[in-house]
């Protein structure tokens, strides 16, 4: 009888208090979701709560009074942080205010963007994180400031050497920059103006960043044998990080081009010497196995386009020129695999657009390196090159200091594709890696690389940066006949706490920021 008034007496203050407990009011409340954090290796069953911006709550909502505005049922779905793409061309997308809704990225899981890639930004900073302000953007975006565009507000497109005048002035800019807000700085080696330079002038602009806590982001000389070959490009990134003292972050790693196919381990081998000596250093690589890039960068001489396209047509009408800059353009068509594996995807004359190289030379009876200039001459021209080994490419990934990066820009359809792309094949179909892996490593690990404070996992007071998407559906669409296709199966984006799709509709909603470190 004793033991049951005790047991009646706890019952009825347990009641009490519980009746007492203020409830936690919360804007959104995500349930029966499986949940994984983008740093565990094992997904929990727990329940996410929103408030203003923030992750307020994880855990057992049954256990805690919660009283939730709305609440997201997420059974059978996946929820984990978004997605921060660290390598897009998304910059004119988001100064657009048709575009700057981003969904491209959105609809792939992305809720952060990285721009500013492979040298080129929008100049001056300052003014550009003022219009994405005004325009309101669909996702977050992380500004890095651009080599080549800072070597020509200085140097133009000349293919001189820097002076000391020259990178001083440069390391104005920089700082200029790193004082607006950039996170970083990246260089396109491999691309002019950014190819004149040397590793010295790379080397006394980084140690500016190193300074202001940033990260260079690069996109190697050389990828394959076009310059100095893949290897050195390497030893070059290596030694900037090493003399500078910043991480360095490689940008779409990959072996390009029958060259260098299956020298991914050699590149792995020197990466993780570097790691061990201390350097920094990780890379992206989106899951695809043809690159994108104009076609003049993409096989015209570095040599013959010094000063511009005006300078490159007028070498090219030299007889004396001629044949020097058709015979390396050849050189490079091979190293990319042949003229048949140079597929138009974007252009001024939409005729050509699908045709590759060869086809286009047949129709034009003149040879494919020719047939490159009477292309280029009506304007930019854009390329898919298949020039990429699977093996090369599944071994990069497997690497846990290799994350998920798009290179999104239009004609390709890693824009529209990337993230989803690595899930269906790479994670469901092929089993290359886990499911864990690919969300840490297309999240928490990025934030980590780009030092984005408080993003990229699901804990209490972090960002409310989340997505939820289906399973069973989630995949890309876009492919290189029509790249511009939504990738399917998200349920819903979560941008600094707000919904940006549900049941996989845009909400026509401008949630994303400018970040800042």
């Amino acid at each position: 009888m004793k033991a049951q008034k005790t047991f009646l007496f706890i019952f009825i203050i347990t009641c009490i208090f519980s009746c007492l407990k203020k409830s936690i009011k919360v804007d959104i409340l995500i349930k029966n979701g499986i949940v994984f954090s983008g740093i565990d290796s094992i997904p929990r069953y727990v329940s996410i709560a929103i408030k203003d911006d923030k992750i307020i709550f994880i855990g057992d909502a049954t256990k805690t009074k919660i009283s939730p505005t709305k609440t997201i049922d997420a059974n059978g779905l996946i929820v984990s942080p978004g997605f921060i793409d660290p390598h897009t061309h998304a910059d004119e997308d988001l100064a657009d205010a048709k575009q700057s809704h981003n969904q491209p990225f959105l609809f792939q899981g992305v809720t952060t963007v990285v721009v500013g890639n492979d040298g080129n930004s929008l100049f001056p900073t300052s003014k550009y994180k003022d219009l994405f302000k005004n325009n309101g953007i669909g996702t977050n975006a992380v500004l890095l400031v651009g080599h080549g565009t800072i070597r020509k507000q200085v140097m133009g497109n000349s293919d001189e050497l820097a002076t000391d005048i020259d990178i001083e002035k440069m390391q104005n800019l920089i700082q200029q920059e790193m004082d607006a807000g950039a996170f970083g700085m990246s260089t396109g080696l491999f691309y002019a103006p950014g190819s004149y330079s040397n590793t010295k002038e790379i080397i006394a602009l980084a140690k500016i960043v190193a300074k202001n806590d940033g990260i260079y982001d690069t996109h190697l000389r050389d990828e394959s044998s076009f310059t100095n070959g893949l290897i050195p490009a390497i030893e070059e990134a290596i030694e900037i990080g090493r003399q500078a003292k910043l991480p360095i972050h490689i940008s779409h790693i990959k072996c390009l081009g029958i060259d260098v196919w299956n020298q991914s381990n050699a590149v792995i081998q020197l990466i993780e010497n570097a790691q061990k000596e201390g350097i920094e250093i990780t890379a992206n690589q989106y899951p695809y196995e043809a690159s994108a890039t104009g076609l003049k960068s993409a096989v015209v001489p570095r040599w013959a386009e010094s000063g511009g396209k005006d300078s490159l047509f007028i070498r090219y009408n030299n007889p004396k020129l001629r044949n020097k800059i058709l015979a390396d353009t050849k050189a490079n068509i091979t190293r990319r695999g042949g003229p048949d594996k140079l597929l138009i995807i974007k252009a001024v004359d939409s005729a050509i657009v699908g045709e590759n190289l060869l086809e286009i030379s047949k129709a034009l009876n003149i040879s494919p390196e020719e047939a490159v200039f009477k292309i280029i001459a009506t304007g930019y021209v854009k390329v898919a090159s298949f020039n990429m080994n699977i093996n090369d490419i599944t071994n990069f990934m497997k690497q846990d200091w290799v994350v998920t990066g798009s290179d999104g820009g239009s004609g390709h359809p890693r824009k529209y594709g990337s993230f989803p792309r690595k899930y269906r094949k790479y994670v469901i179909e092929d089993k290359i890696i886990d499911l864990a892996s690919f969300i840490n490593n297309s999240s928490a690990k990025t934030a980590e690389i780009y030092k984005i404070p408080n993003r990229g996992k699901l804990i209490e007071g972090y960002y409310a940066d989340i997505i939820i998407f289906n399973p069973q559906t989630f995949k890309d669409k876009a492919d290189y006949i029509d790249a511009f296709q939504f990738a399917e199966g998200l349920v819903c984006s979560i941008i600094n706490g707000k919904i940006s799709i549900e049941e996989g509709v845009f909400l026509d909603a401008m949630n994303g920021k400018i970040l800042t470190k």
